[in-house]
């Protein structure tokens, strides 16, 4: 559908206004769409009119009639070195703490650098050939292991770096950063430019544990971004105390928070704090909603009834960005999922009651994400930024969040991409794989 050639016009594109960069559209749709023209010249967006105000054009064109166009995906919250181990570890039971043990068994079995390689390209692959233009990636980096999968990261993040953006996250729990191991651990991460992360529970050294985060983050002038409160428990939160000492510490990187389960399940008082303290520390929140519907108030023989995620409207009405990502993918903490984020944003919307009307909340996964993971030429649409896009059959909200739309069309710099999906065989020519 787009041609090969390095100049032409995208007509009749239905874009939401909010993902249009520095620009005086005015939505023409309830669904805040407008109908604009776009020009692609070098693998750039040149110029951007309403279709309105067309006049005669230069170069081909392409006539979207309607579809909606949305800049490419960011998914900033993954663990792409977990991913895909199901078949060979399954979670039986369905629960948080039954995935922990699955998966520390199933990395001292197979966690080689072969099957973390394998596996994290084939969820890199998923991603990209979705439209997913730049992914962050929690890693496991307890010990050698930690090693392992870094120096993997590292390859992929180099072999891949021109199609797309690549970060990744230290995962250990907050205690590890108190012994020499954390340390060299904080070191490592500043050596390939990473972000400090943990995971924080409620114990009674979490105050002294988070102090020595924030210190070894300061020290080397590295991001910050948590695992907080991925639990049912309104006693927990560790969300408040990690605000509390961002502003103890005055600190000015950037901080994210994922999960923040228990906040739905807290009184009105300990919210109100809680969102206060968060925007008064600028610290981003992140909901997973097809993982933590997925494990959370699963109870064997008995009928879920709390969706597990986040109080999104509540903070996002207080002014705190508030992202939607992949999270696990086919592993024991989500047996499912393709790395796709147009099901991220699907998923969430019928989760979350995001719909009627939509608001901003497709920057959820494209703007918002982005200026989350300090990436400000990511998940936008504007002139003078690359032309990397992504073109749906849908026309309106309800047609896109209704069908997979698996016929997509994904452009890099102006070109189409193989959007084909990579085959769950290829993950068998893992030799770790094999012998599960």
């Amino acid at each position: 559908m787009i041609p090969e050639v390095d100049s032409y016009w995208l007509i009749n594109a239905h874009v939401p206004v909010v993902l249009l960069e520095n620009n005086n559209f005015i939505p023409q749709t309830r669904e805040g769409l407008c109908l604009v023209d776009l020009e692609i010249v070098g693998g750039k967006i040149q110029q951007i009119i309403l279709a309105s105000q067309r006049v005669a054009l230069n170069f081909p064109r392409i006539d979207l009639e309607k579809r909606i166009v949305f800049p490419g995906f960011v998914d900033i919250h993954t663990h792409l070195d977990k991913g895909h181990i199901w078949e060979r570890s399954p979670n039986l039971e369905g629960t948080f703490e039954e995935a922990l043990i699955r998966v520390q068994e199933d990395s001292q079995q197979y966690w080689q650098a072969e099957d973390v390689y394998q596996r994290m390209e084939f969820g890199i692959k998923c991603s990209y050939a979705h439209g997913t233009m730049a992914i962050r990636t929690h890693i496991d980096s307890l010990g050698k292991q930690g090693e392992i999968s870094l120096e993997v990261f590292k390859t992929l993040q180099q072999e891949w770096a021109d199609r797309l953006t690549l970060q990744a996250v230290s995962l250990v729990s907050l205690d590890y950063y108190q012994t020499p191991y954390g340390i060299a651990l904080a070191d490592r991460i500043a050596e390939i430019g990473g972000i400090l992360g943990g995971v924080a529970y409620m114990n009674p050294a979490l105050d002294a544990q988070l102090a020595q985060v924030f210190l070894l983050a300061q020290e080397r002038g590295l991001n910050l971004d948590f695992h907080a409160d991925e639990n049912g428990d309104p006693d927990s939160i560790c969300l408040q105390k990690i605000a509390q000492t961002a502003l103890e510490y005055q600190f000015s990187g950037s901080i994210i928070c994922g999960h923040c389960c228990s906040l739905a399940v807290q009184p009105e008082e300990v919210v109100a704090k809680t969102l206060d303290l968060v925007k008064s520390a600028n610290i981003g929140i992140v909901s997973l909603p097809m993982c933590n519907l997925y494990l959370q108030d699963r109870r064997s023989s008995q009928t879920p009834y709390w969706r597990g995620v986040t109080k999104v409207h509540e903070l996002k009405q207080q002014g705190i960005a508030v992202a939607f990502a992949s999270d696990n993918c086919r592993d024991p903490f989500y047996g499912f999922g393709d790395h796709d984020i147009k099901e991220v944003l699907t998923q969430a919307v019928r989760i979350a009651h995001l719909d009627t009307p939509y608001s901003d909340w497709c920057g959820s996964v494209t703007k918002t994400a982005a200026d989350l993971m300090g990436l400000p030429q990511r998940g936008r649409i504007g002139v003078g930024l690359k032309a990397d896009l992504i073109i749906f059959q849908a026309r309106y909200f309800s047609e896109l969040l209704s069908r997979p739309q698996a016929d997509r069309i994904v452009l890099h710099q102006g070109q189409s991409i193989d959007t084909t999906l990579p085959k769950y065989q290829d993950l068998d020519e893992c030799i770790l794989f094999k012998s599960a």
